[in-house]
């Protein structure tokens, strides 16, 4: 770790994994600031986010994605550049690659990915389409010569575990469970915290220049029917398992509409065809978050299960 911290820019703060991210910035000690909208200061929903943000101490510095200048100013200030932008905005980050450039300052950026590795992938559409947006960005990035990490962070905990990956479940089921295909690919499952945590370590460490930073940690890389059974143990019962062959998962992510197609084309490509973990991580184009930090104490799956018994 270089003595000096450095300063981060974070794009994208207020949203789903932003928020995590502007967090373990401010925590860890780095000059953290947010770029934030007008409209944003002004959001009575965003107030209490942001309050929590100052009481950290971030930045909030006021521009836009869709505004040259305010966005190159921003990124003047700072030596890292991480974007979490959502869904809508992942093909827009080109504005933020032509503002980096333009500013020249900017040590490493980190654009909007936190899922599975988009140049590794077997997912079919709407997801296929979504990935390879994200894939043109990494391009972009790559041909414009900027420093970069890409954090392929796996399924957020809080998204795909509450409910067991059981769309419109509320709970983890009690009953019965739906495994898609055969339940024995392998996947990954990390708590948010801990996705935000190991990027922010990226930041400054030489191992992770160029290069993609998988959080593929041991205790949270299991198959589907590894998951049912933790849970099963956890509340002394067994579930009926129905399992939907691949061709009839394919046929639901055709006559679904969003979000459900772009959810379901999702866990196919992660549940069915294994592309979180059918890979060797190879040195030449990256490394894995929990041996690079043994340090961090993550929270495995068996863990973040305890909380739904």
């Amino acid at each position: 770790m270089a003595a000096e911290s450095s300063k981060i820019l974070v794009i994208g703060g207020t949203g789903y994994i932003g928020k995590f991210v502007v967090e373990a910035s401010a925590k860890a000690g780095h000059p953290t600031f947010l770029l934030v909208r007008e409209s944003t200061l002004s959001n009575p929903d965003k107030a209490s986010i942001l309050d929590k943000f100052k009481a950290l101490g971030v930045n909030l510095v006021s521009g836009d994605l869709y505004d040259h200048e305010s966005l190159v100013k921003a990124i003047k200030q700072v030596d890292v550049v991480i974007s979490t932008v959502g869904h809508a905005q992942l093909g827009d980050q080109d504005k933020i690659i032509s503002a980096i450039k333009e500013a020249g300052n900017v040590k490493r950026f980190f654009p909007s990915e936190f899922g599975n590795d988009v140049d590794r992938t077997s997912a079919v559409d709407p997801a296929k389409t979504a990935f390879a947006t994200k894939s043109n960005i990494r391009r972009t990035v790559e041909a414009q010569g900027i420093p970069y990490t890409y954090v392929s962070s796996n399924f957020f905990a809080g998204y795909f575990l509450p409910n067991l990956s059981q769309p419109g479940a509320t709970s983890p089921p009690r009953d019965k469970v739906v495994i898609l295909g055969d339940g024995n690919s392998k996947s990954v499952w990390n708590k948010e915290e801990d996705i935000a945590t190991y990027t922010i370590k990226a930041v400054d460490d030489p191992r992770t220049l160029n290069k993609i930073l998988y959080v593929r940690p041991p205790a949270n890389t299991l198959s589907f029917n590894e998951l049912v059974s933790i849970w099963e143990k956890k509340i002394g019962k067994t579930l009926e398992k129905v399992y939907v062959p691949e061709e009839q998962v394919l046929k639901q992510i055709q006559e679904s509409a969003p979000p459900l197609n772009v959810v379901l084309s999702i866990t196919h490509s992660v549940y069915v065809k294994g592309d979180q973990t059918n890979f060797e991580i190879e040195e030449s184009f990256g490394v894995e978050a929990s041996q690079l930090y043994p340090d961090v104490k993550y929270t495995t799956v068996d863990e973040y299960l305890t909380q739904f018994v």
